[in-house]
């Protein structure tokens, strides 16, 4: 901030984020610091670069002005970004009442015996904000060894839970499958031996309605544990 008698000029570096070929505005703020009225002319050393608005103008007692000024779209950038632009920002006690339309180029003549304060802004170009870029997760830099171990590790719970759930599922249904097929073939096994048996049997002639009753109890078991074993391999 520059403090003059009369104006308080904020900031008095004009600050510009340079972009090619994008028109680029910064703002100043004037504050009186008088109970007159002032009148403001602002000149640069460049203006066919620059528009501002106002460049001229009256600050009313105890108040604020607003100024901007917008620099053309630029064709090529400035070796090392460096700028020699500069701007004057000139002012003036007038008389209450005065208007902008009252301003003439006399009331900042020095020479005419004119208080005139004045005060130079020089022009910075400064890089335009960078978009943040996305950081892989985990990889950042600067967080506490006990949060990323905390983050890190419940990820890779979270992952691993997810990862063996279903194998240790398929796990056990392989176990119970693997338990029932055993059974099934032991009572193929026992049936196909009683099924020898009631052959010999029937061949001595000694087969009764009890044998073919145990027979036919084991034949429905077998078929029960293949339906069972065909269910658990659809779920699968």
């Amino acid at each position: 901030m520059s403090t003059g008698e009369l104006l308080s000029i904020e900031p008095i570096e004009l600050k510009f984020p340079f972009e090619l070929r994008k028109q680029i505005s910064c703002s100043l703020q004037l504050s009186n610091k008088t109970d007159n009225y002032v009148a403001f002319k602002v000149k640069t050393t460049n203006p066919k670069k620059y528009c501002v608005r106002p460049n001229t103008g009256i600050v009313l007692p105890r108040s604020t002005c607003d100024i901007i000024v917008t620099m053309q779209a630029q064709k090529e950038a400035p070796l090392d970004m460096q700028c020699k632009d500069k701007f004057l920002l000139q002012s003036v006690k007038v008389n209450d009442g005065v208007t902008t339309k009252d301003i003439t180029p006399e009331m900042f003549n020095k020479e005419a015996g004119h208080m005139v304060e004045e005060c130079k802004l020089r022009v910075l170009y400064v890089s335009p904000p960078q978009p943040p870029s996305p950081v892989p997760e985990g990889s950042e830099e600067g967080s506490s060894p006990r949060g990323s171990v905390s983050e890190n590790g419940n990820a890779d719970f979270a992952t691993s839970t997810k990862a063996f759930e279903p194998q240790d599922k398929s796990a056990e249904a392989k176990s119970l499958i693997s338990r029932l097929t055993e059974e099934k073939n032991n009572a193929t096994q026992e049936n196909n031996r009683l099924r020898q048996e009631l052959e010999l049997l029937r061949r001595a002639g000694h087969i009764n309605r009890g044998g073919s009753g145990v027979s036919f109890m084991i034949v429905i078991l077998v078929g029960l544990i293949g339906l069972i074993l065909g269910y658990l391999m659809k779920k699968k």
